[in-house]
């Protein structure tokens, strides 16, 4: 079969036209579409020198065939994860074999039902719980013995010690988040029955000195950053949409990320924000912000996309992007402004300041950032400085006898 200027015979001559269609429903450019095929041409001539079949095409055999082709002097292609794209899809069709699990360590099982945990009881976000999980496993494998957690080594002092020992290499930042992980595990265990003690009371606070002001960005950078995209593209419509809502909404990167089509009301002028501990909330839908919406979605936001996400990769595969895409778009988009590096929370204070700016009361700006505590709104008042100094005491002057 000829296919895209590739001459695929072989075990694999059947699947490559199937192949081919899954490449381009994904949105891939034809020319990486031939490279492909290229290869699966090649890999086809392979299998049936070696008398094997699509079911026959493990990852062992896999990685015998890119062994191969290094030794024959291919300079493309020569890793195992050049084939993950064919190997998923054969495996869908039930063509290839699916791969056997990896065999699973008692501490990985371990952590695995605290991610389940995470997203079933918590609603935490896949990402979130991913985080945690990630901070947690060195914990767990250091209170590990055989099968089972030891008991004697889970106390509230190896809990400190541990906590105390990341300090010394970690930024307190980094170890605040380690320990929120730690509390949330710790809390887990003593539900679950692993522990016989709640020792998440045990992991002592991580000092951290605040930064001070909420870091906003003047009204004229946030206008410079939106300047930055060019409209007349793809990647500068989703863009200008994506900065406009964290910078008149107040967004995280998160909430941007997680954006479906079916969240947005046009009758009614509102969107469904899905915020942490899987809340939902309404909120209205600017004219501003909208209308990028809308400018993205007509002409920018790819028809083949993969998922019902509002923002989608340009590159492929079209799926949605993630939290860490979307703080991409607002670094590159400072840069290009001239701003140097811009994290997509900083958009989120700068909506805040400028609602304190124009006059809003703090409850306003707590419900609009949906804050379930007025503590945490309370940060923004110290960003108006001339309300502050009317409530300073005068300094004391010097009295002369």
């Amino acid at each position: 079969m000829d296919l895209l200027g590739a001459r695929v015979v072989g075990p694999l001559e059947s699947h490559a036209a199937g192949y081919a269609a899954h490449l381009e429903q994904r949105g891939y450019t034809l020319a990486t579409r031939r490279n492909w095929m290229t290869l699966v041409a090649h890999l086809s001539r392979w299998l049936a020198g070696e008398g094997l079949g699509a079911a026959g095409l493990t990852g062992q055999v896999a990685r015998r065939y890119v062994a191969a082709r290094a030794a024959a002097g291919y300079r493309a292609c020569r890793s195992s994860r050049s084939l993950d794209p064919l190997l998923s899809y054969l495996r869908d069709v039930q063509a290839a074999p699916a791969e056997p699990p990896a065999a699973v360590s008692a501490g990985d099982a371990l952590v695995e039902r605290f991610r389940a945990y995470l997203l079933a009881e918590r609603g935490v976000k896949p990402d979130v719980a991913e985080f945690y999980v990630v901070s947690v496993r060195p914990f767990v494998s250091t209170v590990m013995v055989g099968d089972g957690v030891d008991a004697a080594r889970l106390s509230a002092r190896t809990v400190t010690a541990y906590l105390s020992g990341l300090t010394r290499s970690l930024a307190p930042k980094t170890v605040q988040g380690r320990a929120s992980a730690l509390r949330a595990l710790l809390r887990f265990w003593f539900l679950d029955g692993v522990a016989d003690t709640d020792l998440s009371v045990s992991v002592p606070k991580v000092a951290h000195r605040a930064s001070g002001l909420p870091k906003g960005l003047p009204a004229e950078q946030v206008t410079a950053l939106l300047a930055s995209c060019d409209t007349h593209s793809v990647n500068g419509l989703r863009d200008r949409a994506i900065l406009t809502m964290l910078a008149r909404m107040g967004l995280r990167a998160g909430e941007v990320a997680g954006l479906q089509l079916d969240d947005l009301d046009w009758r009614q002028g509102e969107v469904v924000v899905r915020g942490k501990g899987g809340h939902r909330d309404r909120l209205p839908l600017p004219v501003d912000v909208g209308q990028a919406l809308v400018d993205y979605l007509e002409a920018g936001r790819p028809a083949g996309a993969l998922d019902r996400c509002v923002f989608v990769r340009v590159k492929s595969p079209r799926r949605g992007l993630t939290s860490i895409g979307v703080t991409q778009v607002v670094n590159a988009a400072g840069h290009r402004a001239g701003l140097g590096t811009v994290y997509a929370h900083r958009l989120r204070h700068s909506a805040a300041t400028a609602m304190l700016a124009a006059g809003a009361p703090l409850t306003e700006i707590g419900q609009v950032l949906r804050h379930r505590s007025v503590l945490t709104t309370a940060i923004y008042a110290k960003v108006d400085i001339a309300a502050l100094r009317s409530l300073a005491m005068p300094w004391p002057q010097e009295v002369r006898r």
